[in-house]
């Protein structure tokens, strides 16, 4: 009798490592890490919540992890500052421009200095403002100054 309910605790317990382990948003949506808010969801928070109820520690870290990695919240609600009302456009010829010029457009424009040829600076050529918004919100929020574009004429 005893081997059987040891045998039993063994399986329920495992089953439940086993729950919250997928319960886990990291593991189960790894394609919403990096999102820093939006509406939370509700099925990733319960998973981590049945952990939380049985398992003190592992819910504990679970909520810590998907809250860290950003995983906990449904993709498509966060709410960026990019604010098309505010955006200052910056008309030039791309044809005629390099990339000293380009910095020294933004530099004018916003009061940054920036340096397109480092590492970490992508440039891309679009052709419209809903390309721009697009890669804009790839990208966000690490995007620092977000209140001029520049437009291709």
């Amino acid at each position: 009798m005893a081997d059987k309910l040891k045998k039993f605790l063994n399986v329920l317990i495992s089953a439940l490592l086993i729950v919250q382990l997928t319960g886990c948003g990291t593991i189960l949506y790894p394609e919403r890490k990096g999102q820093r808010s939006g509406r939370i969801d509700v099925g990733v928070a319960v998973l981590d919540g049945i952990g939380l109820l049985f398992f003190l520690i592992p819910g504990v870290i679970a909520y810590a992890v998907d809250f860290n990695n950003g995983t906990i919240y449904l993709p498509g609600t966060f709410r960026s500052s990019l604010d098309l009302k505010n955006m200052k456009q910056v008309k030039f010829d791309s044809k005629h421009c390099t990339t000293a010029s380009i910095e020294k457009i933004i530099k004018e424009q916003t009061g940054y200095e920036v340096k397109l040829n480092q590492n970490n600076v992508k440039v891309s050529r679009l052709k419209s403002i809903d390309e721009m918004m697009v890669s804009f919100a790839r990208v966000l929020p690490q995007i620092q100054n977000n209140r001029v574009s520049l437009l291709n004429e």
